[in-house]
């Protein structure tokens, strides 16, 4: 399997003189120009503004600033993130298209063609070291955790493809020294990007503050976004997901432990969650990245137990994972920044605005199509080897981002894929309605073995049978084959359209 890229650069322009008669007066003119333009000079300012920018600006500065997408700060040129390609455990930095702007994705696709990679280093922005490396074990799952597949999150920003990182159960990042990061009672602010319809019940898919030995220290010793539907600790209204505060021995949606009918269950594709903390008062944010302002779904006291006030920040930042490397959760994380100080709603509002603008979008054909992810094994629903011939079976695979794995659902309830200018339907064999019925490409005819309903707990069905898309044998390997079967909620029958 190959990828391909191209990139493209615009001419400079030119002036020139039109007079020679008044030749003496440009000159002279020039000159003073010249002059005063030295003695007030400045430095440059960036083309574009960040929202580390918008922090500084606000008095609350980014103290890590994470993104496998785009540069977080208007000036920022450096690597984004890096990659390891399996066939020979080499690794490339993949950095901006320019000063501030969006993530190198062609670089990656290059130096990962024909093979798989993995993603090894999320770089700190910031310029206080604080990246995010592979999480080792801790009181709630030893060993080092699983790295996300970097193609497994294609999205589009503003028309430039990039990848987030697809995190499914079992993965997670983290630094356990860090710098400049809240400690104790410490104020502080964290914003993260998530895809509001990949997540589940497990614990805990977290982004920010937590402790520095991987344990469960008590109470108050962590202050980072949980975005999920666990109702283990607190939630909120309908069905989830919510966008909660990992304390420590509980997920918070208010004050009190439990429900908060004011916490709103998320359905935007792209969301930004907010969460922030100083002494004795603690806010929960959040609004779609795509559109729109934030809301405030909570603001006030922290928790009524006791332990959280004073809070007992230790520092640590994780991604992925609880602070205890607690690694049941899936879910897909873009951007996120931590900030020294509690930042104001206004800074916050305008840090949404900057989201927006970056131009958030699914990657493939639009907003119903691209990769249809296996949300239990962390690959790509994928056609062997590009076949176009009726009746092949399809698998899950290492996601590529290539066209035998760019699926688009229809209005008609369809489940299309085109390879070699093909096109052709998700079907279920001989119109099947038993557990391990095969799951093909055939010719698109309209009959309904070949509609699929998309279901709000990430399973989709099939029209005729009523079955769930599974893996069979919930397998994670490579080349694993997709049939029909009763559902059962398993993360080998949950899925993610990109």
């Amino acid at each position: 399997m190959a990828h391909s890229a191209r990139l493209s650069d615009s001419p400079p322009a030119h002036h020139r003189l039109r007079a020679l008669t008044f030749l003496a007066a440009a000159v002279l003119l020039v000159a003073g120009a010249l002059v005063t333009g030295m003695t007030n000079a400045t430095p440059a300012r960036a083309a574009t503004q960040g929202p580390c920018d918008i922090y500084a600006s606000g008095g609350t500065p980014c103290v890590a600033a994470h993104s496998t997408t785009r540069a977080l700060y208007g000036s920022y040129s450096g690597n984004l993130y890096q990659v390891r390609r399996s066939s020979d455990n080499a690794t490339s930095n993949i950095g901006v298209l320019s000063a501030g702007g969006f993530a190198n994705a062609a670089a990656q696709d290059s130096f990962c063609a024909g093979t798989t990679c993995v993603i090894t280093v999320i770089y700190d922005q910031s310029g206080r070291g604080n990246n995010l490396t592979q999480a080792l074990g801790g009181g709630a799952a030893p060993g080092a955790d699983n790295l996300a597949v970097a193609t497994a999150a294609p999205v589009t920003l503003s028309g430039h493809k990039a990848y987030g990182v697809f995190i499914p159960a079992g993965t997670g990042y983290r630094d356990d020294s860090t710098n400049g990061i809240a400690t104790g009672d410490q104020a502080e602010g964290e914003y993260a990007i998530f895809d509001g319809t990949h997540y589940n019940g497990g614990c805990c898919f977290d982004y920010g503050n937590a402790e520095t030995n991987n344990n469960d220290d008590g109470n108050g010793t962590m202050e980072a976004i949980y975005f999920g539907n666990i109702r283990v600790w607190g939630y909120g209204s309908g069905n989830g997901p919510w966008i909660m505060a990992d304390m420590e021995n509980g997920l918070y949606s208010g004050q009190n432990a439990g429900y908060n009918a004011n916490d709103p269950s998320i359905s935007d594709r792209f969301t930004t969650a907010i969460i922030k903390g100083t002494a004795n008062l603690w806010a929960i944010r959040g609004g779609n990245a795509q559109s729109g302002s934030l809301s405030t779904f909570y603001s006030g006291p922290r928790p009524n137990v006791s332990g959280y006030n004073p809070m007992r920040k230790q520092g640590a930042i994780i991604l992925g994972t609880g602070g205890d490397n607690s690694r049941g959760s899936d879910g897909t994380f873009y951007e996120g920044v931590m900030t020294s100080g509690y930042p104001s709603d206004a800074t916050e509002n305008s840090v949404q605005a900057n989201i927006v603008a970056a131009g958030y979008t699914t990657g493939g054909t639009g907003p119903s199509g691209g990769g249809l992810h296996a949300v239990g094994a962390g690959k790509c629903l994928d056609v062997p080897n590009a076949s176009t011939t009726n009746g092949t079976q399809v698998q899950i695979y290492d996601c590529n981002g290539q066209s035998n794995q760019a699926f688009t659902h229809t209005s008609a309830g369809a489940i299309t894929v085109t390879d070699a200018g093909v096109t052709d339907c998700l079907d279920a064999n001989n119109k099947g309605t038993t557990n391990g019925t095969k799951v093909i490409i055939y010719p698109c005819n309209g009959q309904n073995n070949q509609q699929w309903t998309f279901n709000s707990n990430g399973t989709i069905t099939g029209v005729q049978s009523g079955l769930c898309l599974d893996v069979t044998g919930a397998s994670t390997a490579n080349g694993a084959l997709v049939e029909l079967w009763t559902c059962n909620g398993g993360t080998n029958q949950q899925w993610t359209l990109n």
